[in-house]
């Protein structure tokens, strides 16, 4: 797992072919926005969130926030756990996000 500031994850994910982006905040957060094309899978459904990140392709490249950055550190740890080696987190998380915005 990496931490990444805006900039650094935002030009990395820019550059990455393989990149997945997931947002694992909570349903109520996420009305307040998300970043664009990303994937959500709520960390605190534990269960489903471990099923989730079981199914996904280990070749890829995870980049992954949430609110402030401390749930996604933790997601990225458990996807290290798993077999997954390229997660990485955004520093800050989606409040100090100054990129673009979408609805769910």
């Amino acid at each position: 797992m990496a931490d990444l500031t805006q900039s650094a994850w935002r030009e990395q994910l820019e550059n990455d072919t393989e990149a997945v982006i997931i947002d694992v905040r909570t349903d109520e957060e996420l009305a307040e926005g998300m970043i664009p094309n990303a994937e959500q899978i709520d960390i605190f459904q534990s269960q489903t969130f471990i099923e989730k990140i079981q199914a996904l392709d280990a070749s890829k490249n995870y980049y992954v926030y949430c609110r402030s950055g401390g749930r996604s550190a933790q997601a990225c740890a458990l996807m290290n756990q798993i077999g997954i080696k390229n997660a990485f987190n955004l520093s800050g998380g989606f409040m100090e996000w100054q990129g673009e915005v979408v609805k769910p």
